[in-house]
């Protein structure tokens, strides 16, 4: 099987960039089955691409090299960083963008407020993980531009990861890396919960911090932008108007019939989700 690697970015496809990159990764790997995630990140939105990233690398086969460049920092300090786990290899800058892969392995604390700082630590990695810094410039693309490591490092670095050179020959080992603490959903002792959205899709819907097992039976009432809304729909077109639902990421979804609840809601990321049980 050829070796895949995935891009996630937030260059858009309005220039070369996302291009120039695959154009170096099939120079070192030309059999590789290259896949397009997303480019459309907000651009600086790291946490945007974590998240995304985190809700699609499941689906790949063992051993996909995951490329995710939203780099705010390049040519600073910020380190360059390969992460593997049991199942992939994340390739990416080291400032916070793997934050939800990692909480799937080192999970945080639940409970953690929707209002939570956004301030990065620095998280230890659980026994299944190891990650090195990439140190190595036997394997950059040369000159090194400041402004473009997607190019000139990564790309380069993902290639020939794909052709399985050994981890270690990339850097040096590190412990640690860089997370957002992330948004958990609050319940309080009454079992309302507190949580906020995470993400707004090319539909308009807005995905929550919220997963199905965290919902506080099967009444309830959930508010958002000012708007009420009673239980669970099975699917969009189920419900007039503005629905709820648990979407194919598992978490909760609110949508609107034929519209864009983001828009009809004036609604964005961050915004608080309340999620109260109705009285009988």
């Amino acid at each position: 099987m050829a070796p895949v690697i995935t891009l996630t970015t937030d260059f858009g496809t309005d220039d070369a960039y996302v291009a120039s990159m695959k154009g170096v990764i099939l120079t070192i790997s030309p059999e590789a089955a290259i896949v397009d995630i997303c480019h459309s990140i907000e651009p600086r939105n790291i946490l945007q691409a974590s998240f995304i990233l985190s809700t699609t690398h499941r689906y790949f086969p063992e051993g996909t090299v995951h490329v995710a460049v939203v780099d705010p920092g390049v040519g600073s300090e910020r380190k360059a960083i390969i992460l593997k786990t049991p199942s992939s290899f994340f390739v990416a800058p080291d400032n916070g963008i793997l934050s939800y892969i990692l909480d799937e392995f080192c999970p945080t604390s639940p409970g953690v407020s929707p209002s939570t700082s956004i301030n990065m630590e620095r998280r230890k990695l659980g026994v299944e993980l190891e990650a090195i810094a990439i140190t190595n410039s036997e394997f950059w693309q040369h000159p090194v531009s400041t402004t473009f490591h997607g190019r000139d490092i990564f790309a380069p670095v993902a290639g020939h990861l794909s052709l399985g050179t050994p981890l270690h020959r990339f850097g040096d080992s590190v412990e640690q890396l860089n997370v957002f603490p992330l948004p958990q959903p609050f319940r309080d002792n009454s079992g309302n919960l507190d949580g906020c959205i995470l993400h707004i899709d090319h539909f308009g819907n807005l995905i929550t911090s919220i997963r199905d097992n965290d919902l506080p039976g099967e009444e309830f009432l959930i508010e958002v932008c000012n708007q009420r809304i009673q239980n669970i729909s099975r699917f969009y077109a189920e419900k007039e108007g503005l629905a709820a639902i648990i979407g194919s990421s598992g978490y909760l979804e609110i949508s609107l019939k034929d519209g864009n609840a983001a828009s009809a809601l004036g609604a964005k990321i961050s915004d608080l989700i309340k999620i109260s049980r109705t009285i009988a």
